[in-house]
């Protein structure tokens, strides 16, 4: 695929953008594959220790909310933002890494007690990424339009740049669909539900702002019935032939709504910049 380059405001350049980084995460709808990743995340026990015992956010009623306009936003800097805005966002987050660590404080999966974790340990942080490069394409295939593999490998392609402000080697992110499955399946063996990653999920799932907030529903609904179906049964998550229908449903007029709703609706601000 091609790609352009284009300058902010302020005339810093920002990094070649293809069509597949263009659509995928110019889509808002793509973000409810962020509830997917996220629990996929919390499935490797050192992930799910590391936000357990250090993150804030299941300390108010509002800090899921806080940590998703978080994501919102470094997204946005890493895809469409100029080099500057994409580092601070980097900033940012290694920040955040540098004071994440410790030791795994039960035994889970293929992990002993006291096995250490960090937040700036490659292998960690590339699980993050990869369930992110899954998720988010996943949900615009199933809501907006399907993809095809070239897309696919394009938008692996062009997330080496984030990968690479976090401490992420590019040379480790998959360059195709192919190499992204065998990626994450290489993980399959670390992987182990834990408590700590019920009481995370939990937190993400049914927050109690949930009842003032309109799209939780939908949230918690696609986070579930996007999950593979061995980890959503680790997680003691509920699905139901009812759920399945509901989901569907919700796919067609979503569908529908990404063919005839304005980009103004549809898209982010920051990604129309860049719409011809």
């Amino acid at each position: 695929m091609g790609s352009m380059g284009t300058a902010d405001q302020r005339g810093n350049t920002a990094s070649p953008l293809s069509p597949a980084m263009l659509a995928v995460n110019g889509e808002r709808v793509s973000i409810l594959g962020w509830g997917r990743a996220i629990l996929l995340q919390f499935a490797h026990p050192l992930v799910a220790a590391g936000v357990h015992e250090h993150s804030r956010f299941r300390g108010s009623p509002a800090a899921p909310v806080a940590r998703l306009h978080g994501t919102i936003r470094a997204m946005l800097a890493f895809s469409f933002g100029s080099q500057d805005r994409a580092a601070q966002a980097a900033a940012i987050i290694n920040g955040i890494h540098d004071r994440v660590h410790g030791h795994l404080p039960y035994a889970a999966g293929p992990f002993a007690a006291g096995t250490p974790y960090s937040a700036k340990d490659p292998r960690l942080l590339l699980w993050v990424h990869l369930t992110l490069l899954e998720s988010m394409p996943l949900a615009y295939d199933r809501f907006v339009a399907p993809l095809d593999d070239a897309t696919i490998a394009a938008y692996c392609q062009d997330s080496t740049r984030a990968a690479s402000l976090i401490g992420i080697p590019p040379s480790s992110v998959p360059s195709s669909k192919a190499e992204l499955a065998d990626a994450i399946h290489q993980y399959d063996s670390q992987l182990s539900v834990t408590d700590a990653a019920r009481e995370l999920a939990h937190a993400i799932l049914t927050p109690p702002v949930t009842g003032r907030l309109p799209g939780f529903g939908l949230h918690r609904l696609t986070t579930i019935g996007l999950l593979p179906a061995p980890i959503r049964d680790a997680y003691e998550l509920p699905w139901s032939a009812r759920d399945e229908q509901a989901l569907a449903r919700w796919t067609a007029r979503l569908r529908t709504y990404s063919r005839v709703a304005p980009a103004v609706l549809r898209r982010w601000r920051a990604a129309r910049r860049f719409d011809g």
